[in-house]
């Protein structure tokens, strides 16, 4: 195990162990208690398996069988979430097989960001992770599970299901992913024509066949954002089934890689061979593992944020300083759009997250004793798996990957990396704390010094884009963007006027109090300025034609202000116009709450503590 990464892990064990040994003491208490058919009133048994086939009732209760509950995220609107319209009719199927009975649970919100990008219901997509975390307890709460099956992939569904599971961390877990579309017109060229729409290149009916050439079919899109760095994130924590990540939802090895996760979730259920409880499998050292992996290939920013709550659901406390120092100890292993031009089809092809975590093991850059569903630690995990067929005896099998990358501008060994440390910079001065993802922005941006052109809205950049004011150097301070004004919508509409100015030659940089996740590009940006505007973040002292220094190499962020001034300036109020309108239309009353008693995105976001 690296120095560097063993002590930080201890760092984080020390730092949480008051709330970890609190969470475990819970846990463990919970655990002890008879099965739930054992310890309830007989209406409330009753009621919990009246709609059961008399088969599944029998099994259940007079065989005392494993029950499985499913929580779902099925629904149309995601391309990634719609094939799981079938999965528990299969999984049913499976568990009969080994004479376990299933129940779905409860089904739990999942928004689309590609749909609502740039439009108010964005506002609610941060939010919808808590969301999906407390809807993910009302199932789990009706307490009659031996163990669970959650179905999600996108990018606050995850971290949601994962927090609300581990609210449930006696229970054994698995993740059951529905795998990518299939490749179409490349993240490469999409953007292209995005560039070009911005600048009024091409109109709306090319950009719309592009896009729709690019989001095609069931799957989750192919860029490396959030959905796939969550994916990239569970195989990590072993909370998969090994290499179950990123095959495709309608190819027959994924039918299989379901069925495993049912045997594989009754097998270390309490009272099957290896009782594995959540809880208990995501310790601090299976946190820096997901952290690693993150960092190692470059993925969605957004995670600086859900993993600190995810931690924080399990008892344990991270902050961005520790994925900082951890970035500095981790070799960049993968190129994947953004920060490379294969999306995840070829990164799987590729050897993909089997063969990253092979080599990140073998660098001493993870855990491997850790818990994981699978037997056989995070070693199992450096595998990928084969279809099963007549010559492996219809079971599925893994094989390990070849010594050398198979194709090394996609993935590198740990000797060779693609640079010896991750893609992710802290920035810290006396405009807050703020993160960039390095991995994607040449490195002749990594430091821009320039006037500030300070923003109230994403829209507002837009306009002046649009009317020719931004051809020229400068910062791009995009403000009010926090959890607390608007509830952090992606600023992705920001991404090609930039991508324009820095093509131009024009040297500049995005500032904001917001969030971009790993689809943010090219263009240096420190995002999740910590506190935000709203929150007394010194953003809210900065004018127009102030110079601002962002520093990648120095990890810096700075208002080139004389400090007497600087300390004299009051933060700016949010235009009124703007506060309404963050409240509402479409739903936005409803989350006033969580606009009040959110944290912040250092602190995870979370809106439950």
């Amino acid at each position: 195990m690296k120095t560097a990464i063993a002590d930080i892990t201890q760092r984080i064990r020390e730092r949480s162990a008051p709330l970890r040994q609190d969470y475990l003491k819970r846990l463990r208490a919970a655990a002890a208690r008879p099965r739930g058919a054992e310890r309830m009133g007989c209406a409330n048994v009753a009621h919990a398996y009246a709609a059961l086939p008399g088969a599944d009732k029998f099994r259940v209760l007079a065989e005392k069988a494993p029950n499985i509950g499913i929580v779902t995220a099925y629904n149309d609107m995601l391309s990634a979430h719609q094939p799981y319209e079938g999965y528990p009719a299969l999984i049913r199927d499976e568990a009969r097989r080994h004479g376990a009975t299933v129940q779905v649970a409860g089904g739990v919100p999942a928004m689309c960001d590609g749909v609502t990008q740039g439009l108010p219901g964005m506002e609610l997509s941060l939010f919808s992770r808590d969301t999906i975390a407390m809807a993910t307890a009302v199932g789990l709460t009706h307490d009659v599970f031996d163990a669970a099956l959650l179905l999600g992939v996108c990018d606050k569904i995850v971290p949601g299901l994962l927090i609300g599971a581990l609210h449930f961390g006696h229970l054994p877990c698995v993740f059951v992913p529905a795998g990518p579309m299939s490749s179409g017109l490349s993240n490469s060229d999409k953007s292209k024509v995005r560039e070009q729409f911005a600048q009024g290149l091409v109109g709306r009916d090319e950009l719309l066949a592009a896009e729709s050439a690019a989001y095609h079919g069931a799957g989750t899109c192919t860029f490396y954002g959030t959905a796939n760095s969550n994916q990239m994130l569970l195989e990590a924590m072993g909370l998969h089934v090994p290499g179950a990540a990123f095959i495709h939802p309608h190819a027959g090895l994924r039918e299989q890689l379901t069925r495993e996760a049912v045997r594989q979730v009754l097998a270390i259920r309490r009272g099957g061979d290896r009782y594995t409880p959540i809880g208990e499998l995501v310790d601090e050292r299976c946190i820096v593992n997901a952290m690693v992996a993150l960092l190692a290939t470059g993925g969605s920013t957004n995670h600086l944020i859900h993993w600190v709550a995810v931690a924080r659901s399990a008892g344990i406390l991270i902050d961005w300083t520790d994925f900082s120092e951890l970035s500095a100890a981790t070799p960049l292993l993968a190129r994947v759009y953004p920060n490379g031009k294969a999306d995840v089809n070829q990164f799987q092809a590729a050897g993909g997250p089997g063969f990253v975590l092979r080599e990140l093991l073998g660098a001493g850059c993870l855990h491997g004793d850790v818990l994981t569903v699978a037997e056989g630690g995070m070693a199992a995990y450096g595998r990928v798996p084969a279809q099963a067929d007549e010559t492996t005896g219809g079971a599925l099998t893994w094989h390990d990957l070849p010594n050398t990358p198979i194709d090394d501008n996609i993935v590198r060994t740990a000797a060779a990396p693609f640079g010896p440390s991750g893609g992710l910079k802290l920035l810290a001065g006396n405009l807050g704390r703020g993160v960039m993802k390095v991995s994607a922005v040449p490195e002749d941006r990594h430091v821009i010094e320039a006037p500030a052109i300070v923003f109230d809205s994403q829209e507002s950049l837009q306009q002046a884009f649009q009317r020719g004011e931004l051809e020229r150097d400068f910062v791009a301070v995009v403000r009010f963007q926090g959890p607390r004004a608007n509830g952090m919508p992606e600023l992705h509409k920001l991404t090609p006027p930039l991508a324009v100015l820095q093509d131009r030659g024009f040297r500049v940089a995005l500032v904001t109090d917001g969030r971009m996740s790993g689809a943010s590009g090219k263009v240096p940006a420190a995002i999740h300025v910590s506190p935000e505007v709203l929150g007394g973040g010194p953003l809210g002292k900065l004018r127009s034609g102030d110079r601002v220094r962002v520093d990648a190499v120095a990890g810096t962020l700075d208002a080139l202000v004389p400090p007497e001034d600087w300390a004299a300036r009051t933060i700016e109020a949010r235009p009124a116009d703007l506060a309404d309108d963050a409240a509402h239309g479409l739903g936005r009353e409803l989350f006033g709450g969580l606009r009040r008693n959110v944290r912040s995105a250092e602190e995870g976001a979370v809106t439950w503590l």
